[in-house]
């Protein structure tokens, strides 16, 4: 949509947002009780990031060190996981027993397959493209070298608790997956919860985060009735943890500073059968943004906010 410079973030909104999601992390925990196609702005006619071209990925220094090993602190809900290992060798934790879907967005080599990834697959209600090559930082680095790097953190985090963790993809394909594909990997693992992670590419001065839930849709193979309510529950937490973890504000472009949005044009989305989200990170084509999303600090507390989330909607 066309960007207001009118708009920005109201910090009185974000402590409801943050509220929200502790207050359903309570619902289920002993002791609480006294005391969030790749996605983009929807009016982008992507199915990732944004429709451009991305530059050659080049990941900045930052980007080419391995993920830290997890900090975590006692103000995460992550925290108290102690995972060990069981009498199978298998590790043990508060997750123990769940599947996670991890879809990292797009592909860096995308954009040398632009036949391949223009081609159309069904969605359920309509047609879209494969994939696209998503958007990348004023300085190269692409979205699909971001939506790695985070992937890889937030499974650490999420193995470390226990949880067997899926990619659909881990820089292992030339191009891809499509959109298709990418929900049918969280189906037929039957997972428990899917995050796909992106980055947006939108105008300058349009800053923060968002996550986008499935719209009720039914058409062809589409049919999200029975995951509407459950991504919602998941998204909502990942919004609210990943304010908490990351200091970032919601959208002021998108989602009316809730940091959350409801589309019925993702493909990842309508084919799902399981809860799934998609989180846009930031926006990369923004410099204060930008400067975040090239951090390798950041990043890792970008993951623990999604994995905080995911922990809590899993934990009930």
């Amino acid at each position: 949509m066309p960007y207001d410079e009118s708009v920005s973030p109201t910090p009185r909104r974000w402590p409801l947002i943050v509220a929200a999601a502790l207050a359903a992390v309570c619902l289920g925990a002993a002791g609480c009780g006294a005391g969030g196609d790749s996605g983009g702005a929807q009016a982008r006619p992507r199915q990732g990031g944004s429709g451009m071209s991305a530059a050659p990925p080049s990941a900045p220094p930052s980007q080419s060190a391995p993920a830290p090993a997890p900090g975590k602190t006692s103000a995460s809900p992550t925290a108290s996981a102690s995972p060990s290992k069981s009498a199978g060798g298998r590790t043990s934790g508060p997750l123990s027993g769940k599947t996670v879907v991890i879809d990292p967005g797009h592909n860096p080599n995308n954009h040398l397959h632009t036949r391949e990834i223009n081609r159309q697959v069904d969605i359920g209600t309509t047609h879209k493209e494969c994939d696209t090559t998503g958007t990348s930082t004023d300085s190269g680095y692409a979205e699909a070298r971001f939506t790695l790097d985070v992937s890889h953190r937030l499974r650490a985090l999420l193995r470390a608790q226990g949880a067997k963790v899926v990619l659909t993809y881990d820089d292992d394909r030339p191009y891809g997956p499509c959109v298709d594909e990418r929900a049918r990997i969280g189906n037929e693992a039957k997972a428990d919860a899917v995050v796909s992670v992106h980055a947006d590419g939108s105008a300058v001065g349009n800053r923060g985060f968002h996550v986008i839930l499935p719209a009720p849709v039914r058409g062809g193979a589409a049919d999200t009735s029975k995951i509407v309510g459950p991504s919602r529950d998941l998204g909502t937490r990942i919004a609210g943890l990943f304010v908490r973890a990351t200091g970032s504000a919601p959208s002021n472009y998108v989602g009316g500073n809730t940091g959350l949005d409801t589309r019925k044009d993702l493909g990842g989305l309508n084919l799902s059968t399981v809860p799934k989200v998609f989180i846009e990170c930031g926006n990369m084509r923004d410099p204060k943004d930008a400067a975040l999303l090239t951090s390798a600090s950041w990043r890792q507390k970008a993951a623990q906010g999604i994995a905080d989330g995911i922990s809590s909607y899993l934990k009930g």
